[in-house]
């Protein structure tokens, strides 16, 4: 049997799984005021922020060093066994969450969560390199990140409407069960790598690895340059990828994590308005997701060069944050809120597909997952670090100072790939 555009597939379903991987991660957002009015009645309203910010400050730390383990487990195991490993412990977390009884149960919770949900991307940009040519990378990474983007526009529509019929412990159950269902296609359909499975036709295998340049380019052997972790972390370019990872990823979690928070504090909506608002911003990310993939794809076709098509995308999506995060300060109106957010979550989405691909611009395929798990592990370390300080920044409701951190953290990203990146292509060994 062989199947047309299998590759297409493979991402459809890491895209799905993303979907996933964002509503079992959004349930504890939107049912957070549920879930502190059962468990702590006798506490204030600032004291259920603060236990909630001490909550989301475990899942992402334990984000960070999940995704340093599962890149180098993907690059051990392969993206098949990894995937479904991830995704197996990740679901069953979210099942036990409907156990947890108070702080320290939702800690060991979220952070066994945080750990498994954090194979998704080291395994996607792994997916990627392994069944995508150079060209069609970044439009994969952001068919792939559209996954986040539709898993956080639906996770608050939907989260609230299963809590009109569930409880919320029912409902961690019921989404948990999705990404254990998840692993029935993904086992049957991705068998092998490219290069070496069985459905996929000769000229799609022929098309795919013909046009990976890292592994073509590079001179020690057809797998392309793979150092070992002290050679990678030496190369300057590495850190390029770190450090506009660390830089740019904590805006995301802002919003990710403080949507709902935000629009219950500063316009004191309910549940329901926040359902009825809450999504916009995510429908942003959704566009600008497949708009920086595309636009990256329409750059190659044109003959562009991958350093000039990869620095174009990211210096659009970073500069389209940029005056919309100022514009935070004071937006005004819920409506004009949420609009500034969904142009951020646009102009994130945008940049990121292509900055999350730098790893396989400049690596072969068994180190992609490594640099990928090193740059995830710094990105979330960087919004530990915004999400511990956002109660600090933000009391009383004002969330200016927080904004503003974030624009500042634009620029810095945007810096680190043009000073560190001076060109992007495939890396060789130093002399």
């Amino acid at each position: 049997m062989k199947i047309s555009n299998l590759r297409w597939w493979v991402i459809a379903l890491i895209a799905l799984a993303t979907v996933i991987n964002y509503i079992d991660r959004q349930a504890l957002v939107v049912l957070w005021p549920s879930i502190a009015g059962d468990l702590y009645p006798d506490k204030t309203a600032d004291e259920h922020k603060e236990i909630y910010a001490f909550l989301s400050v475990i899942f992402i730390f334990s984000y960070a060093f999940g995704q340093a383990i599962f890149g180098k487990i993907f690059d051990w195991i392969g993206t098949r066994l990894g995937f479904a490993l991830s995704i197996t412990v990740w679901s069953i977390a979210t099942i036990m969450h409907a156990f947890a009884k108070g702080v320290v149960t939702f800690s060991i919770v979220r952070s066994l969560l945080g750990l498994a949900e954090a194979g998704n991307w080291p395994g996607a940009t792994k997916s990627n390199a392994e069944w995508f040519p150079t060209k069609e990378r970044a439009l994969a990474q952001g068919i792939f990140n559209s996954g986040a983007a539709v898993g956080g526009l639906i996770s608050i529509p939907l989260i609230g409407t299963l809590a009109i019929y569930f409880s919320w412990q029912m409902i961690f159950v019921l989404i948990g069960v999705l990404g254990l269902l998840w692993l029935i296609p993904w086992m049957i359909l991705v068998k092998s790598p490219p290069k070496y499975h069985p459905w996929i036709t000769d000229e799609e295998r022929e098309y795919i690895l013909s046009g990976q340049e890292n592994q073509s380019a590079a001179a020690i052997n057809d797998e392309g340059y793979n150092p070992s972790t002290a050679e990678l972390l030496s190369h300057k370019q590495s850190w390029g990828v770190i450090i506009a990872s660390a830089c740019i990823d904590p805006i995301w979690w802002l919003f990710i994590f403080w949507i709902p928070i935000y629009l219950f504090e500063v316009y004191g909506m309910d549940v329901k308005q926040v359902a009825l608002y809450g999504w916009v911003p995510y429908m942003g990310a959704m566009i600008g997701a497949f708009f920086g993939g595309l636009l990256a794809q329409n750059r190659f076709k044109a003959g562009w060069t991958t350093n000039s098509t990869r620095k174009l995308v990211i210096t659009l999506g970073c500069l389209t944050m940029l005056p919309a995060l100022l514009a935070m300060s004071n937006p005004g109106s819920p409506i004009t809120a949420v609009l500034l957010m969904a142009v951020i979550l646009f102009g994130f989405q945008t940049a990121i597909g292509n900055v999350q691909t730098l790893p396989s611009d400049f690596f072969g395929g068994k180190t992609v997952g490594t640099l990928a798990g090193f740059s995830g592990m710094a990105a979330k370390l960087g919004a530990v670090g915004l999400t511990a300080l956002v109660p600090m920044l933000t009391a009383g409701g004002n969330y200016t100072p927080a904004f503003m951190i974030g624009a500042g953290l634009a620029v810095s990203a945007l810096a680190s790939v043009w000073i560190l990146c001076p060109k992007i292509e495939p890396l060789s060994p130093k002399s």
